[in-house]
């Protein structure tokens, strides 16, 4: 049976959406490491911090991670662990797509979606058209992947300049604009006195450079210090070419570095090599390495020319000859420039109040929307609300 609700008088005129100071923001995490990760995860760290600012500036924010995550907002877990190191699930991919699709199932009632999952989150959003999405390159559009992008419709942004300038077209998608990764500067201990030794900070895969970074400390007398991981794909390679020269003495692996380790191999190093062989987006470590005022020698590839001032923080060579003579002027550079660069440019805070900018400028581009706070009052009371009318139905 319909039941016909008092008639009221219809509006006069459709209301834009009217900001709030604070907003309902669902994040959702990939699940791949927990958030945030233990050692090795530069998404997860990013995506703790962000949520981490966003709680403290009062908005209302939920996070869609693995169970084993810990954050000051609303946690909202559809599997316990993370999956890396989870060698007993063979099917991982449907785990993810499952915390992809129950991630999704609560986004009417944000007002903006956050996705950094990536991909599976991306193919499931036509699914969502109650709330705006937002989604964070964290990863380059592959051929694999060009699909997805062109049948996403919804914002994104990059976390580079030269992010953006690297993507090939996309279709559909709305270019929301940069926002650079952030670090925990205070966490991260700053030291004027350096050691002698350099230090490679990475993953142990061709792309990352191990081998160059060998070459150069082998070329400058310097003993190299090799903290990362060997991620499985990597494993070959790393058994062929990089433990082979490996010495213990010259040239030292000491394994993954946790957030503590890493710490102190930062603030000792007497420079940080980043010889990359990749359009890396971003780059935590040269923004990490910075923050302890320890310098950093990277090849001109993808982001680091933007993190990494040549000649003030660091220098951005482009040969490993240049790296060779960079290792020499490392005194050239001023520890506290480091610093300095990285609480102007890369803090959290600053991470944080950019994509808060972000999220209202793509509120404000959707048009005429309802607020989450309304739509939620709204059901309760039987109502929906849509964009263009408002009916009134109560079976």
């Amino acid at each position: 049976m319909l039941i016909t609700p008092p008639r009221q008088s219809p509006p006069t005129a459709v209301r834009p959406f009217q900001l709030k100071e604070t907003m309902r923001i669902l994040q959702i995490a990939p699940l791949w490491e927990r958030v945030p990760p233990p050692a090795y995860g530069g998404t997860e760290s990013v995506v703790h911090l962000l949520t981490e600012e966003l709680v403290r500036m009062g908005h209302h924010v939920t996070l869609c991670a693995s169970g084993d995550s810990q954050t000051s907002a609303r946690l909202n877990a559809h599997y316990p662990r993370a999956l890396r190191g989870a060698d007993d699930i063979q099917a991982k991919s449907y785990y993810v797509l499952q915390h992809a699709t129950l991630s999704l199932r609560d986004a009417p009632d944000y007002d903006i979606v956050h996705n950094h999952a990536g991909e599976e989150v991306m193919a499931l959003s036509i699914l969502v058209r109650d709330a705006p999405m937002l989604t964070t390159m964290h990863c380059m559009i592959t051929s694999d992947t060009q699909h997805i992008w062109d049948d996403y419709s919804g914002h994104y942004n990059t976390i580079s300049a030269a992010q953006r300038r690297s993507l090939p077209p996309t279709r559909n998608g709305m270019f929301a604009g940069v926002v650079h990764n952030a670090v925990d500067v205070p966490s991260f201990p700053f030291q004027e006195e350096k050691g002698d030794d350099l230090l490679f900070l990475g993953r142990i895969s061709p792309d990352k450079g191990p081998e160059t970074a060998i070459e150069v400390a082998r070329r400058t007398g310097r003993r190299l210090i090799i903290a990362g991981k060997v991620d499985p794909a990597d494993r070959e390679y790393y058994k062929a070419r990089v433990e082979p020269l490996i010495d213990g003495h010259h040239i030292r692996y000491v394994g993954e570095a946790d957030a503590r380790l890493k710490r102190i191999l930062y603030k000792d190093a007497y420079a940080v090599l980043m010889p990359i062989d990749w359009e890396e987006p971003f780059g935590l470590v040269l923004a990490e390495a910075q923050a302890c005022g320890t310098p950093v020698i990277t090849f001109r590839r993808g982001a680091a020319a933007e993190i990494v001032l040549d000649g003030e923080t660091g220098f951005v060579v482009t040969t490993t000859d240049q790296m060779v003579e960079a290792v020499g002027r490392v005194r050239e550079i001023d520890p506290g420039a480091c610093r300095k660069n990285v609480e102007r440019r890369f803090d959290a805070p600053i991470m944080a109040s950019n994509y808060v900018a972000m999220y209202r400028r793509i509120l404000e581009t959707e048009g005429v929307r309802i607020p989450a706070a309304l739509k939620s009052a709204s059901a309760e009371n039987g109502i929906k609300e849509t964009n263009v009318k408002t009916t009134a139905r109560v079976a």
